[in-house]
């Protein structure tokens, strides 16, 4: 579930020192009193898909759990770090730092730098103007169409109505199924993207397997999709999975009017994104 790129692993992991297996200074005792604070078990079984030791218990966090709960924990990690040099009174990892501070924030669609030196945040993106499309321009059969119209005109019923954990699942699941019609249109298109995803035999997975987050990555890759939706795209997924009451209890998300906000715009960049009518 999580979006954190192998090159942030790389940064996150240097920072932590979990070269051998260790995280910080943390004893196996501390770990798990450490996740606790965030109702999560770290040494349960599902986080030893990699091995047993804390480094591979929390690369198997960064995987399963979702940006949000991920991006908390690591705040507080990093928040760890940072006491211990200042105990030993030296700042030689500060670009290192702040490197990491930057990856936590993605996580939790804060301000993040550009490629460019600009910044991208929430709120600039939510100041942007997207019209939803024609929904016949959508690469979608018919009747399928018509069930996407009843669903955006309830997701905004839903807004007006403040019902807006409604709205996040309303904007998820078209996003996933105009996505997926994106990828029946154009299938070889799709499949040679080298973010496809692959069984363990190295072949790309049929349509129907693929999540939401690696339907975003591949339209992104192929230029269906622009990098700000896919970048606050993933908030969305995150958002959507809270479908789940346990899921959304242990990340301690309770959504409001901006959260919602957010998702609809989402969806409709990325609808106006998969019609071709954002330049």
């Amino acid at each position: 579930m999580g979006s954190l790129t192998d090159t942030e692993k790389r940064y996150l992991e240097k920072i932590l020192g979990m070269g051998s297996g260790y995280v910080l200074d943390f004893s196996d005792a501390s770990f798990g009193e450490f996740f606790g604070r965030f109702q999560v078990d770290i040494h349960a079984a599902k986080y030893q898909n990699y091995g047993t030791s804390k480094a591979k218990k929390l690369r198997a966090f960064w995987e399963q759990e979702p940006d949000l709960l991920v991006a908390r924990v690591m705040n507080e990690l990093l928040s760890s770090y940072e006491a211990s040099c200042d105990l030993e009174g030296t700042s030689k990892d500060a670009a290192l730092l702040e490197k990491a501070r930057a990856i936590t924030a993605r996580l939790a669609g804060q301000r993040v730098a550009t490629a460019a030196g600009q910044t991208t945040s929430i709120d600039s993106f939510l100041h942007e103007e997207f019209k939803i499309p024609n929904i016949d321009k959508l690469p979608i059969e018919g009747p399928v169409a018509r069930v996407i119209e009843g669903r955006l005109a309830e997701a905004r019923l839903a807004l007006a109505g403040k019902a807006y954990l409604s709205v996040i699942f309303l904007c998820g699941s078209v996003l996933e199924a105009v996505l997926l019609g994106a990828a029946l249109k154009a299938p070889s298109t799709f499949n040679r993207s080298a973010a496809s995803p692959k069984d363990s035999s190295g072949k790309v997975k049929q349509f129907p397997e693929w999540t939401l987050a690696q339907l975003i990555d591949v339209a992104c890759d192929i230029g269906v999709l622009k990098p700000d939706v896919q970048k606050f795209g993933h908030g969305l997924r995150d958002f959507r999975n809270y479908i789940h009451p346990y899921q959304q209890v242990m990340s301690g998300f309770s959504p409001d009017e901006h959260t919602a906000k957010v998702c609809f715009q989402v969806l409709k960049a990325a609808l106006a994104s998969v019609a071709g009518e954002r330049k």
